[in-house]
């Protein structure tokens, strides 16, 4: 029902636009002059909806029309690296607010002093997966740091994964005894919002190493849920992700998915800008894109893969 909405949806706004431009063309074709303002507004509203379309094309992956969970990970830099983590958790908020999705953390772990050291975020939207699939990698921080008592510059890290939050029943076997299920209680701000009983659940797929937490359901068995859900999402997005450095690697590129592979720097000193290393797409309005304003670095790189796929 979910992708039949969609569909018609889609096709609705494909269908109302060309109606539209049908009118505009027809309206011109009278040679009106006092309908020559409203002729120009309404093509500058044409030419916003038709590169949105454009946008969207772009959007053909498997998963690409579905929701998504965010995970960012403090990397090297210390209590700098935690707080970069928080600045990171921030912009991708302002980026599902922005778009009008909604955005929900699954599980957090505070930092020892700022910030915090890993956080998983559910993003629900149409084609937020599609979007969001240029944002995993390493993302590097480069500012005078707050917390060093000589204002010196510092260089932080994070990691940034994506996997999409696939709705139908995901067929993937997962083995009890490869699995290790820890309790623990939620982390809160106090007072009532700290659960008394272990109620939080952590995961930890034993073949593969990957670990799953969950903390904001309200009992161990939902969160149980919630988490076996993720670790499945995971497990496939992790197949998919070997499926193409195989293909990659039977055309010649070379794949590597270390965690030095940083995709975008994030300077705030000596000067200003914020650049993607695999498209050189950059910006010198560094607070606009901590403030959520990605879409440019999006659509730069579903255009370059685009083109490579061709």
């Amino acid at each position: 029902m979910r992708q039949a909405a969609r569909l018609r949806s889609n096709i609705r706004t494909w269908l109302d636009t060309r109606q539209r431009v049908r009118d505009a063309l027809e309206l011109a074709e009278l040679e009106d002059d006092s309908m020559a303002e409203e002729l120009a507004a309404e093509a500058d509203a044409l030419q916003t909806i038709v590169d949105g379309l454009l946008f969207r094309a772009k959007l053909s992956g498997k998963y690409d029309a579905e929701d998504a969970y965010l995970a960012i990970h403090a990397g090297a830099g210390g209590t700098d690296a935690q707080d970069w983590a928080a600045m990171l958790l921030r912009m991708y908020l302002r980026w599902a607010e922005r778009r009008g999705f909604k955005a929900e953390i699954v599980s957090e772990m505070p930092g020892d002093e700022a910030g915090i050291k890993s956080v998983t975020v559910s993003i629900q939207g149409d084609y937020v997966f599609g979007y969001l699939r240029s944002e995993r990698g390493v993302h590097r921080l480069v500012r005078l740091s707050p917390f060093d008592s000589n204002h010196r510059r510092h260089t932080s890290f994070c990691l940034v994964e994506i996997w999409p939050d696939v709705q139908e029943d995901v067929d993937i076997e997962v083995d009890e005894k490869d699995l290790q299920i820890d309790t623990f209680r939620s982390s809160g701000a106090g007072g009532q919002n700290v659960q008394k009983n272990e109620t939080a659940i952590r995961i930890t797929h034993l073949p593969t190493g990957l670990v799953v937490s969950c903390q904001n359901e309200r009992s161990q068995t939902q969160n149980k849920e919630r988490a076996l859900q993720v670790l499945k999402m995971r497990l496939l997005d992790l197949e998919h992700q070997k499926q193409e450095e195989e293909f990659a690697a039977l055309k010649g590129e070379h794949v590597s998915a270390a965690w030095g592979n940083q995709i975008r720097s994030y300077v705030l000193h000596p000067y200003q800008l914020v650049k993607d290393l695999r498209t050189d797409h950059e910006t010198g309005n560094t607070q606009a894109v901590l403030d959520g304003d990605l879409d440019a670095f999006m659509e730069a790189y579903l255009a370059s893969r685009v083109q490579a796929e061709h």
